[in-house]
């Protein structure tokens, strides 16, 4: 980990010491402002960890050496969205060489709530939840990084379709970086490239300017729509939400219901 990194947790856990002395107090614009102050922060951290593009593992060398929940947030920072188990690994095998098997994620988000729970933000990331715009309720079988803004983490109607453009993005410009693309990144551009019109190059074949325009195009549809409605989710959602709950999201099997 970099000084910088260290340094900006350091921040971090301040930061929030006073975000909760500020709800605690009932000291709503403060906390709000504490709050955009947190993000900020949280993204200088996540940056702070990104590698340079020449150092970014090429595929193959051997990264499946790294604990799970390590190889599972390289994946999920490669893509920089909620993503299913099946999609993490497929990612991790192809850009990083490792060899995750989907079916070990399935208990990965709980371990990581039950730590979250037992002692707060003593990790630097957590493995969480991604949250519906309705009910905050966890996405099945979707998978983030905690300190993604909450609005990168919430879930609405046009959400699925953005994500998976920007995924796609994200994918080209890593292969693009590549100095030579073997045959399971290909498959993993692929992939996405035959669900998204006008990107695929050819059957089976894509290639990554290809792509990216092509998700830039339908993206500019799509985005400001579902952005505006993430935006107010997640306003909401630190409204009514403590710290738990905005990373791992509501039981609405332990919400009273009301009525007969």
């Amino acid at each position: 980990m970099t000084d910088d990194a260290e340094e900006i947790e350091r921040e971090l856990a301040a930061l929030r010491a006073q975000v909760r002395q500020a709800r605690a107090a009932g000291d709503r614009p403060r906390e709000r402002a504490l709050r955009a102050e947190q993000q900020a922060l949280e993204r200088a951290w996540e940056a702070s960890l990104e590698p340079e593009p020449a150092a970014i593992p090429t595929p193959r060398e051997g990264g499946s050496l790294l604990p799970l929940r390590e190889q599972v947030h390289g994946a999920l920072t490669l893509l920089a969205v909620p993503a299913a188990p099946k999609l993490i690994a497929q990612v991790y095998n192809a850009c990083f060489g490792g060899d995750i098997d989907s079916a070990k994620l399935t208990s990965l988000r709980r371990d990581e709530e039950r730590s979250f729970r037992m002692n707060a933000f003593a990790r630097p990331y957590y493995l969480c939840a991604a949250l519906s715009a309705d009910r905050f309720s966890p996405v099945r079988g979707l998978l983030a990084v905690s300190t993604w803004p909450l609005e990168q983490r919430i879930i609405g109607a046009l959400s699925p379709r953005v994500d998976f453009l920007r995924a796609a993005m994200r994918i080209a410009e890593h292969v693009e970086r590549l100095p030579d693309t073997d045959r399971a990144t290909a498959r993993l551009l692929w992939l996405f490239a035959e669900n998204i019109p006008g990107a695929a190059d050819g059957i089976g074949s894509a290639k990554p300017a290809v792509v990216i325009r092509a998700a830039e195009a339908e993206l500019a549809t799509h985005e400001p729509v579902d952005g505006s409605h993430r935006e107010a989710a997640a306003a909401r959602a630190r409204a009514q939400l403590d710290d738990a709950g905005q990373l791992f999201g509501v039981n609405l099997k332990a919400v009273p219901r009301t009525g007969t």
